[in-house]
């Protein structure tokens, strides 16, 4: 069975992007695009690993990724954050929250990957 990997971001040409890499490298691929519904939608079916926007219709990231934290269920779900806003204020919002990584947008395929893959390694 391949690992599971849930995309909660709202640019479509995102969403595809990293829908077809991740696919490509064997991993099925749940996108969500509602910040509001978010965790709903991650209780519903938790995946292996998370890949969260900061900027959401309805709720941030940041505020998703708090709730996920204090859950049993979803405590230790690794998180890999996405922004557009790259500042170190940024980054140590997400370290607070409890993000597992952090990218910023533009990113390369490569990096993606890789931080993925690094990701699941550490679930296995």
């Amino acid at each position: 069975m391949s690992k599971r990997v849930m995309l909660i971001e709202d640019e479509p040409n995102i969403i595809e992007a990293i829908s077809f890499i991740l696919s490509r490298e064997g991993l099925s691929v749940e996108t969500h695009s509602d910040g509001t519904t978010a965790n709903d939608k991650l209780r519903a079916s938790t995946p292996d690993l998370l890949i969260l926007d900061v900027m959401l219709p309805g709720k941030s990231g940041y505020d998703i990724l708090r709730e996920l934290r204090e859950e049993a269920g979803t405590a230790d779900l690794p998180v890999l954050m996405l922004t557009a806003r790259g500042q170190s204020r940024d980054r140590e919002m997400a370290e607070r929250a409890g993000v597992s990584a952090f990218m910023t947008k533009p990113f390369s395929n490569t990096e993606m990957l890789e931080q993925v893959r690094a990701l699941m390694a550490e679930t296995s």
